[in-house]
């Protein structure tokens, strides 16, 4: 029933159903990328840098990015770098300039820090290994991969890390270690409508294996000067909604759908099938895309229209409950989550 509707019975003095407002959820976060050597050549990327002095974020601007995101009321800290930098010539020097042997320890140290400060964790890394996510779920409340796409695309040429057969084994690690993970889809890199169904579907499978899934994005491409996808074609509005229909058609309901609202209008998406606005920061510029700035938390609101905009932590509340985390981490997801709700009221 729409709002007009509801209130032309109202008017005629009938008792109307009472109207269910749909749930959009997001997460008030920082963004930290440790470091943006990388591995892998993807032709989309601007992200990625060579190594170089300055190339690994000093541990003392990340603490003052936890402390400023802690008073601003932040429950999320982004943790990303590029995927296996050591495999980089001269990166195994920058990094132990920080007094760490690895990246990994180096982040272990920083979401401890973030936990400090009372902001929980969540990385997003590229590939890792079994081992290595056992060891970040002592720190970090959720972790994340993009799928991008189960098609094999020149846009993934030189990048290993991208073959979707690691991808998805990943995707099945992090299952069988009960971490509560974020996946999805990159729209408009060469893969076809066909292509996106597959993606889906073969989340879902892994998703019905383990139950671990809890949130898919669907982030529509956006050219980067100076790539060699520079002049790439840009999925339309029309084209994302599709796939949030089709996402929402494949996927259990439990998912949640998300698409990033410093990227696209969101406010035309959000009818299509939108559960989520993912990670929107009022501190931090999107790293990835830093030419796309976030809209402001107030703004959030606007853009939803109709539906109701709940704040969440970076785990869902059902695998709070499940009790899907490191004990470690309980008093601070406790606090956190009773903050939010107090918020919510």
């Amino acid at each position: 029933m729409s709002s007009r509707q509801y209130h032309q019975l109202f008017l005629m003095g009938r008792e109307p159903v009472p109207m269910q407002r749909r749930v959009i959820t997001f997460s008030r976060n920082v963004f930290l990328p440790l470091t943006t050597v990388c591995r892998n050549r993807c032709g989309y990327c601007s992200f990625r840098t060579p190594v170089q002095a300055g190339c690994v974020m000093a541990p003392s601007d990340v603490e003052q990015v936890l402390i400023r995101g802690a008073q601003a009321g932040c429950t999320e800290a982004l943790f990303t770098f590029g995927e296996h930098p050591e495999e980089e010539p001269g990166f195994d020097a920058c990094i132990r300039a920080t007094g760490y042997a690895t990246i990994l320890d180096y982040c272990m140290a920083m979401s401890r820090a973030g936990i400090g400060y009372g902001i929980l964790p969540h990385t997003n890394a590229g590939i890792l290994t079994y081992e290595e996510m056992e060891r970040l779920r002592q720190v970090n409340a959720s972790m994340g991969l993009m799928l991008e796409t189960t098609a094999d695309l020149p846009a993934h040429k030189g990048s290993k890390g991208k073959s979707p057969e690691v991808r998805l084994a990943m995707l099945e690690d992090a299952g069988r270690l009960k971490i509560p993970f974020t996946t999805g889809l990159l729209l408009g890199i060469g893969e076809t409508v066909a292509d996106r169904e597959e993606s889906l579907v073969a989340i879902r499978d892994v998703h019905r294996r383990y139950g671990h899934i809890q949130e898919v994005i669907l982030q529509n491409f956006c050219p980067k000067p100076g790539t060699v996808m520079a002049a790439f074609h840009v999925p339309s509005t029309e084209e994302i909604c599709a796939t949030v229909r089709l996402a929402r058609e494949i996927l259990p309901k439990e998912i949640a759908v998300q698409i990033p609202p410093n990227l696209i209008d969101a406010a035309l998406l959000i009818g299509c099938g939108v559960d989520d606005l993912g990670g929107v920061s009022p501190l931090t510029i999107d790293y990835v895309n830093p030419e796309h700035p976030w809209p402001a938390i107030a703004e959030l609101n606007t853009i939803v229209g109709d539906a109701l905009l709940r704040e969440r932590l970076c785990i869902y509340p059902r695998y709070i409950e499940k009790g899907w985390y490191h004990p470690d981490l309980q008093p601070l997801i406790k606090r956190l989550e009773q903050t939010i709700k107090q918020g919510s009221r």
